[in-house]
């Protein structure tokens, strides 16, 4: 695998960070990524990146739980071990439903969990690699890959922008 080169600017917050990307934008300089240590609202549609249908697993992942509780249970009380509890009949459905909602929340968690891991490639063993150490506590970054954007027209943009450090790296 080929090495990347990138050109990033370290910004300290995060109203001075959403103004770069908009200049990035409307200069139609490529950016590789922007990486910050939490959730930056309105960056998503500035990036242009889709909504996430990781909610559409989590639905499929709640209905298998919801089947396997219901027909599980249906299955046990009706043919595996047919016993009369107080009255009720064989097949009493109020009854299954709170195992029904708690297997629907645990496969739906569990599920959307491991997906979540496997997309983004997270998992145990997993060496992942990074541009600065700050970038996951306090510092935001926009990132260049060097074959877009020449080193000093990169510089040049990060000072404009209200960087406060600019690096190279090589991935």
């Amino acid at each position: 695998m080929a090495a990347t080169r990138l050109v990033y600017g370290l910004y300290n917050d995060e109203e001075i960070l959403l103004e770069a990307v908009k200049s990035a934008n409307k200069e139609h300089i490529e950016i590789y990524d922007v990486y910050t240590p939490f959730p930056v609202h309105g960056l998503d549609p500035l990036l242009g990146l889709a909504e996430s249908r990781l909610h559409y697993a989590g639905f499929i992942y709640g209905m298998l739980g919801t089947l396997t509780a219901f027909l599980g249970m249906t299955w046990i009380f009706t043919k595996d071990w047919p016993i009369i509890f107080g009255g009720k009949p064989y097949w009493a459905v109020p009854s299954f439903i709170p195992i029904t909602f708690e297997l629907t929340v645990l496969f739906a968690s569990i599920g959307m969990v491991v997906t979540f891991y496997i997309i983004n490639g997270l998992g145990p063993g997993v060496v992942n690699t990074y541009l600065d150490d700050r970038i996951t506590d306090d510092k935001f970054c926009i990132a260049f890959d060097s074959h877009d954007v020449s080193d000093s027209d990169a510089e040049a943009f990060f000072r404009s922008t209200g960087a406060s450090e600019v690096h190279e790296k090589e991935l």
